[in-house]
């Protein structure tokens, strides 16, 4: 994903189609002159549905739509005829994207599935034409009713990334390089902070033919959770991923205090991360011999996490990373 081209945030104005108006009609022919009730039903307003699709990475297509209307029902007509329904209006979107409103923050649809649709704005409901209001007693009705009107407003499509491995660290902890030595995936890598300006993707091959998706995410700073950095715009990426992958490199001057402002960010950003699977990472750790390493992981490493000496240039311990990433992927829920 080009940085030019990653969009993971559009505002639309978007509105559903009014329902057609029932028709007022009575039947009349030649022989007929005052023939009973026959309007027709008006026809149902366009949806607006979003639509998943797993060949879509960003909103990019969507950046330059600001407005999107469905179509509006028909009205109906005589002898019974039923209005044609409004034409329905889909926006195809990545898997994991989700719509809300704009003034609430209400979220009205979430697809996270290939091909799966969820209708988020329902067009209007036709009226009924007079041919349903006749009774015993009034069987000339001179009335029918009018369409359901649409909903319409401003709208919020938002992109949270779906992945399985989600890498949390500070900028030029690595993250980058290890996504580029595991996948196929080119991010760009230097030796400066936020090199990284938008999620990259990418598949990492496992034994027997098995792979999972690792997301690399922004770096982030203290204080992102109030704004600082690049602020919270990519916190809610790592919300999808099914494990934390925390990136702390040797050479910090405390790798527990850099791991707890970490996990401090993610709790202040959103509670409930902290209940994701999480594994630690300490990198570059070729510039580290066994006894340094030995000292590291009995003096400076944080308790109740699993955590491994890794160096993603040299290829130290990257397959017994990858074999612990996937145990925890594969661990039984019960």
């Amino acid at each position: 994903m080009a940085t030019t081209n990653f969009v993971d945030y559009v505002k639309m104005f978007l509105r559903s189609g009014n329902g057609g108006a029932g028709s007022m009609h009575f039947r009349r022919e030649k022989y007929i002159p005052k023939g009973g009730p026959d309007g027709g039903d008006g026809g149902r307003g366009g949806h607006v549905i979003l639509k998943a699709n797993s060949q879509l990475w960003t909103l990019l297509h969507l950046k330059y739509t600001k407005h999107l209307y469905a179509e509006h029902g028909e009205s109906g007509s005589g002898a019974l005829r039923h209005g044609a329904n409004g034409k329905d209006v889909f926006i195809e979107v990545p898997l994991g994207t989700i719509a809300k409103d704009a003034e609430t923050g209400e979220i009205l649809a979430e697809v996270t599935t290939d091909g799966e649709e969820c209708i988020f704005l329902p067009g209007g409901r036709g009226g009924l034409g007079n041919d349903h209001f006749k009774t015993a007693t009034n069987q000339t009705p001179r009335y029918s009713q009018p369409g359901e009107p649409g909903v319409e407003g401003w709208f919020i499509l938002e992109l949270k990334i779906l992945a399985d491995v989600g890498l949390v660290g500070f900028p030029n902890a690595g993250k980058s390089t290890l996504l580029s030595v595991v996948s196929a995936a080119k991010p760009e890598i230097a030796d400066y902070p936020f090199t990284t300006l938008v999620p990259n993707l990418g598949m990492v091959s496992y034994r027997d033919n098995r792979s999972f998706v690792m997301a690399d995410i922004p770096g982030i700073i203290e204080g992102a959770s109030q704004g600082k950095g690049l602020g919270i715009r990519f916190l809610r990426h790592i919300e999808r991923n099914a494990l934390l992958l925390f990136m702390v490199p040797a050479d910090a001057d405390s790798i527990v205090t850099q791991y707890q402002i970490l996990l401090s960010e993610l709790e202040q950003y959103n509670p409930e991360l902290l209940d994701k699977p999480r594994l630690l990472a300490i990198t570059k750790s070729d510039l580290l011999d066994d006894v340094m390493i030995e000292q590291m992981r009995r003096d400076d490493t944080p308790e109740g996490i699993q955590v491994i000496f890794i160096s993603s240039v040299a290829q130290k311990n990257i397959d017994r990373l990858k074999d612990m990433i996937w145990t925890e992927l594969n661990k039984p829920i019960w």
